[in-house]
């Protein structure tokens, strides 16, 4: 048991340093020149106690040798006094210095290393799949990534360059002590060790219970949004929410509490204890030191030397034990940036910008998808061709699979089973950049982005966003314009609540936002409108679609709609039942089958009458 415990305190020791490497090596890039001059500055601040404690001994003996000496003897004395004093006040100077140039680094460092953690994390999630932010586990990864470790790498080189300025005071400082004793370079050793194997044990369990509450906290965060945002407080006050939602919160609040606050007494109280026995080692050594002098084994100037040297000494030793400590936790929340990092995700784009058969369009062969953690799937064996210039309308109840079908066509998911092609070429061959310059998409839950109206519309093609005839264009072509001239400054008005003189739209108007952003993609060869239209008036809707046939006459034009008033327009019609194409085929086709289409057409034509 004893070699156990013994082998887990060495690999935890050693443990320290697993993430060292990685930390320098990010500081490093984030400034070479700051790095060396902290290096630099640590090491000197190092070296310097020790020696401006052995220069006050020298200093006392000079004292008292002034004290005993007359003629030129005592101006001897007294110019080595002055030699004493100014040699040390040079190292005072000296050590303060590099003390404020290494604080001021870690300042600019600190800085410029958040940004570009935080940099690092958003590049990361900009090559993750969107199951990715789905997967509640890996979205706690990048929560934790998010929460402390833009600042533990630069935490983690600090304590490093501080363990090695402890560690070389020691050194130093142990060169000075064994002149007077080889114990007291031992007890010196020792003192702080149950101090550093209680701090090293309460830290591993503090991240422990940190890393644990990474769903909890989001809980909060996410009570706090509904609380306080724009879009949820509505319904939250209508429903009389707020006690419910604000009384959860408070309960995550206190039972995060509860274990924190039994943390922190136990470790305070250990800490406590623990470090009274380093106190009780410095003044043993106090009184054996002065026993030695009264004994005439050493000088009054050498007494005062060895006290301040046991002084610094325990310090350093205590700063030692507890970098050391730091550097453990600091590598036990750096292992979450390097988690999420080091996350490999597969390839995800081919090299190909252009089919072999523009002619063929879309083709779904025998298609499967199931979303992770789900046993039924949400397609099953869809096979489909949609040809270059043709318009498909997709019907069916929610959660047949409509938006999942456009999501695999987007390369947002990725076929459990089967294949699809774009062109003749199947779509993980394609460069998926190309890819989705080639595809047009408005979703049914469209993003309200917090811009100036230009600047939502135009994001539809980044490559044109500066270009306002285009996005005049487009937002004639989606009917924003109606509105868009009344707005305060135009198309400079800021949207949204969340800046200085912004402008909310109503739920319609941002639809037609959206809309105008779908038709800036002009140069899509396959331009897809999932439910784009739930919040607009039939007339409207009908003139928008004129707009809509208009731009995709040599397109592919994808509509999920549930009004069979657009979805009659459409050259071919899909019905999606649980994953599956129960009918297809054109408007007045299905309605000659009397199937599931003409059911529906039926009933929503009576509600109509």
């Amino acid at each position: 048991m004893d070699t156990q415990e013994s082998n887990n305190s060495v690999n935890k020791f050693l443990s320290v340093f697993q993430y060292s490497k990685v930390a320098l090596e990010i500081v490093w890039s984030t400034s070479a020149a700051l790095t060396i001059v902290m290096a630099i500055s640590t090491l000197v601040s190092g070296v310097l106690p020790a020696a401006i404690a052995s220069v006050g001994g020298l200093f006392v003996d000079a004292v008292a040798s002034a004290l005993q000496q007359t003629g030129e003897f005592a101006e001897q004395a007294q110019r080595d006094l002055l030699f004493y004093v100014f040699l040390e006040l040079a190292l005072v100077v000296i050590m303060t210095g590099a003390q404020k140039l290494n604080t001021v680094c870690q300042s600019i460092l600190r800085v410029l290393l958040g940004n570009k953690i935080n940099v690092m994390i958003l590049e990361k999630a900009l090559t993750l799949e969107l199951a990715h932010f789905e997967d509640a586990e890996y979205y706690d990864k990048l929560v934790r990534a998010r929460r402390e470790a833009s600042s533990r790498p630069l935490s983690l080189v600090i304590k490093t360059f501080d363990l090695m300025r402890d560690v070389i005071s020691i050194i130093a400082i142990g060169v000075f002590l064994f002149q007077f004793s080889v114990w007291a370079v031992a007890l010196l050793a020792i003192a702080g060790v149950p101090a550093f194997v209680a701090e090293a044990k309460f830290s591993g369990e503090a991240f422990r219970i940190h890393r644990r509450r990474s769903a909890e906290r989001r809980m909060q965060i996410y009570l706090e949004m509904v609380l306080t945002r724009e879009d949820g407080v509505k319904e939250v006050k209508l429903l009389q929410l707020g006690k419910l939602f604000l009384q959860r919160y408070v309960d995550i609040f206190r039972n995060i509490y509860k274990e924190d606050r039994s943390l922190v007494l136990r470790r305070g109280f250990w800490g406590y204890v623990l470090g009274l026995l380093a106190s009780a080692a410095f003044y043993f050594a106090y009184g054996w030191v002065g026993f030695a002098a009264i004994a005439g084994a050493i000088t009054i100037g050498q007494m005062t030397m060895y006290i301040a040297q046991f002084r610094l000494g325990q310090n350093a030793v205590t700063n030692s034990l507890t970098a050391v400590n730091g550097m453990y936790e600091d590598n036990l929340y750096l292992s979450n940036l390097t988690e999420y990092l080091e996350h490999k995700i597969p390839e995800q784009t081919g090299d190909k910008t252009v089919g072999p058969k523009p002619e063929d369009g879309i083709r779904f062969e025998e298609v499967t998808f199931v979303y992770s953690g789900s046993e039924k799937p949400a397609l099953n064996n869809v096979s489909l061709h949609i040809k270059p210039g043709q318009s498909l309308a997709i019907v069916g109840e929610n959660g047949s699979g409509k938006t999942t079908l456009i999501k695999l066509l987007t390369r947002l998911y990725k076929p459990t089973n089967g294949k699809i092609f774009f062109e003749g070429l199947e779509l993980k061959e394609w460069d998926i950049d190309v890819l989705r310059k080639k595809i047009g998409v408005i979703f049914q839950d469209f993003a309200r982005y917090q811009l100036i109206v230009g600047e939502n519309i135009g994001i539809g093609d980044v490559e044109e966003i500066e270009k306002e005839p285009r996005i005049r264009e487009a937002a004639h072509k989606g009917m924003a314009d109606v509105f868009v001239k009344d707005l305060p400054q135009s198309y400079k008005t800021q949207l949204g609540t969340w800046f200085k003189d912004g402008k909310e739209l109503s739920g319609g108007q941002w639809q037609k936002i959206a809309l105008s952003r779908a038709f800036m993609r002009s140069k899509a060869d396959i331009l897809v409108l999932d439910e784009p239209t739930a919040a607009i008036d039939a007339k409207a809707e009908a003139e928008i679609f004129s707009h809509f046939r208009d731009l995709t006459a040599n397109k592919i034009s994808i509509i999920i709609s549930h009004r069979f008033s657009t979805v009659r327009m459409a050259d071919h019609i899909i019905v999606l039942d649980k994953g599956k194409i129960q009918e297809e085929g054109s408007h007045t086709d299905l309605l000659d089958t009397g199937g599931q289409y003409a059911t529906l057409f039926n009933l929503q034509a009576q509600g109509y009458q």
